[in-house]
């Protein structure tokens, strides 16, 4: 370029300020609106109008803008004719951004809005700036917005979502210790529930600056979830730095899942209050304290993202820990987990016959559908179970492993009744139905512990030791256990038992009765043996033996855990003779709510009969059929608990 070709291209530039500085001292900076529209709507296809002043504060690199009166429409497509309507907008633009077509604004002030931003079934947002509402580069950045009262408006109808919020400006304390803010209130639906919240956050919303804390105070309720929170966020649209103190209640922690995007168990209601921390991609909420159900928690928990998908950890741990509140983790129904214990620690009583609808293995579904949203490290400890006395648990532990929707707890230990139950169980969430297998090892469990309040006493120092292998399919647990194959083992050794019940069992009535007037004793309980083999879902009886020095009660039959039927038989053979008893086979039937208990009343009448035609021809033999002459034989007890039998 050579020096006339410049001192024309001055001259043109110097002549184009003056003519702008002339235009701007008559007529101010209107004049530039009807250009400034006409390039909006050939750039969007969308009107802007500004029907106040127009000014201008030229400044490099950041001109200050201001408009009074100003709408901005919305694409024909949205619901709302207006996107934004203010009655004033101010803000500063960055010139080397514009001149390089991408607009980006600071410090914006909307005085009066009503904005209402959509995002439509088929994916366009109307805060989208290109013709066809999908261009993720085609939008206004804004640093710093401060809203002087207003509404905002938000609406996703294919996401369920529709919320409208109230905006007031706050004057600052009379203190002047602090700012004036915005208080907000809120209300709508959120992914199909129901919102409210209210609030209050500093003056200036801190969207992309990441230097300045925003200061936030927000109460909301979504669905059942109660969300309270209060400190400091650093950019509002990244959240790069989070700093709260948190608190969360609801009716169940898998509620979150809608709001956080991640699988929580099924629980009881729950709260906690905690210190919530997010750094980069790792959020972490430590300490926190709550409650689940009646059972108290404190711990840590921390989700870190960038990988396949979030991975959670933490350690959680529960003071005192109350059996109840685990029902809704393995799909108890209310009230379900007390009365299976209870049910198996009092079998062997009569009653009636429980409908399906009341059946005592937990029949929920697990909703594994979520499993693949995130891998889980968490470690979970109970100090102490509350529990009724009906099933002595002490404490609990396990690691919780989720990777890729396999779910496993290796190890899951409970201390009970003085001994052990360690179980590794695995639960594929890959496969629908979910496939389940389980091993559990038991050590030394003290057999007097677990005994009903009715029979404590009746045995000590006996202890129980097995182990039960199960795989099935199903997503449940009450389906699993019905496709259910494998082995139960469980073996008793050791210890004394009552003499009176086990002459009870024998229908023994003269040592029942000579017992009852001087008072029971214990007898050796040589062993006790159950072995089962299980095909889909039903348990057969390989060996049922109970064997002490006067009697031994041999066992056959079946239980059908799908059904929850118990059909097994028990007979008696006796080591002493007994001048006087009615023996005969012991049926336990009913399901697992409600055994029932019963005698074959036949052969016993039989036994009746004969000793009362017996005695019409001498009164000495009626005793003949009701005598149990034995001897019946030890079993050999060593070689079973080696497992040679």
């Amino acid at each position: 370029m050579n020096l006339r070709t410049l001192k024309w291209a001055a001259s043109l530039l110097l002549a184009l300020v003056i003519l702008t500085v002339l235009l701007v001292a008559m007529f101010g900076w209107n004049w530039l609106r009807a250009p400034l529209e006409k390039k909006v709507l050939a750039q969007t296809g969308r009107v802007l109008q500004i029907k106040g002043n127009l000014d201008i504060a030229l400044g490099w690199p950041w001109p200050q803008v201001q408009a009074e009166s100003v709408t901005f429409a919305n694409p024909a497509w949205a619901s709302q004719p207006q996107m934004l309507t203010a009655d004033r907008v101010t803000f500063s633009i960055n010139l080397p951004h514009l001149l390089a077509q991408r607009l980006v604004m600071s410090d914006v002030t909307l005085v009066r809005p009503l904005v209402f931003l959509e995002l439509g079934a088929d994916g366009r947002k109307t805060w989208l700036l290109d013709p066809n509402q999908q261009d993720d580069q085609a939008r206004v950045l804004i640093d710093r917005l401060t809203l002087d009262r207003g509404v905002i408006g938000y609406e996703d109808t294919a996401g369920k979502t529709s919320i409208r919020a109230e905006l007031s400006t706050t004057a600052a304390p009379a203190d002047g210790k602090a700012n004036p803010g915005v208080s907000f209130s809120a209300k709508g639906k959120f992914k199909g529930l129901t919102l409210q919240a209210k609030g209050r956050g500093d003056s200036v919303l801190a969207l992309r600056d990441e230097a300045t804390p925003y200061g936030l105070d927000i109460d909301a309720t979504v669905g059942q979830t109660r969300i309270q929170a209060n400190g400091y966020i650093t950019s509002l649209v990244k959240f790069s730095h989070v700093d709260m103190q948190l608190g969360l209640s609801g009716d169940n922690l898998n509620q979150l899942y809608t709001l956080t995007g991640i699988a929580m168990p099924a629980t009881r209601s729950y709260e906690t209050q905690g210190h919530l921390v997010r750094k980069a991609n790792t959020v972490r909420y430590d300490p926190f304290i709550g409650r689940v159900g009646s059972s108290d928690l404190k711990g840590w928990i921390q989700v870190k993202t960038g990988g396949n998908r979030p991975l959670l950890t933490g350690d959680l741990v529960s003071t005192k820990l109350a059996l109840e509140d685990l029902g809704p983790v393995i799909g108890a129904r209310p009230g379900h987990l007390n009365a299976a214990v209870k049910a198996v620690a009092q079998t062997g009583t009569a009653g009636a016959v429980t409908p399906r609808s009341k059946r005592v293995i937990p029949d929920l579904p697990f909703k594994f559908e979520h499993w693949d949203t995130v891998d889980t490290e968490l470690d979970f400890s109970a100090k102490s179970l509350q529990q009724a006395s009906y099933m002595p648990l002490e404490t609990l532990s396990t690691h919780l492993s989720l990777k890729d929707s396999v779910l496993k707890l290796d190890p899951l230990k409970f201390d009970l009744a003085g001994g052990q139950l360690n179980a590794v169980v695995t639960l594929d969430g890959r496969q629908n139905p979910i496939h389940a297998n389980a091993q559990l090892e038991i050590k030394r469990l003290a057999l007097a512990k677990l005994l009903p309040a009715d029979l404590k006493g009746q045995t000590h120092l006996s202890r129980i030791g097995g182990q039960i292998r199960l795989s099935g399919t199903g997503n449940s647990v009450g389906s699993m256990l019905a496709s259910a194959n494998g082995t139960l083992a469980v073996l008793v050794s050791g210890g004394d038992i009552s003499q009176l019940m086990m002459e009870k069992a024998g229908l023994h009535l003269w040592e029942i009765f000579r017992l009852t007037l001087t008072g029971d004793k214990q007898v050796k309980l040589r062993c006790a043996v159950a072995n089962f083999d299980v095909k889909g879902g039903t348990m057969q009886a390989n060996t049922l033996l109970f064997d002490t020095e006067i009697t031994t009660l041999l066992g056959s039959g079946s239980i059908d855990l799908g059904q929850e039927k118990l059909d097994l038989t028990l007979t008696q053979k006796t080591k002493n003779t007994s001048p006087l008893a009615l023996r005969s086979p012991i049926y336990i039937r009913g399901n697992f709510a409600k055994p029932i208990v019963q005698v074959d009343r036949g052969r016993m009448a039989a036994r009746a009969l004969g000793a009362v035609a017996l005695g019409v021809v001498n009164p000495l033999l009626a005793l003949i059929p009701l005598i149990d002459a034995g001897p019946g034989k030890d079993s050999d007890c060593a070689q079973w608990l080696q497992g040679k039998k």
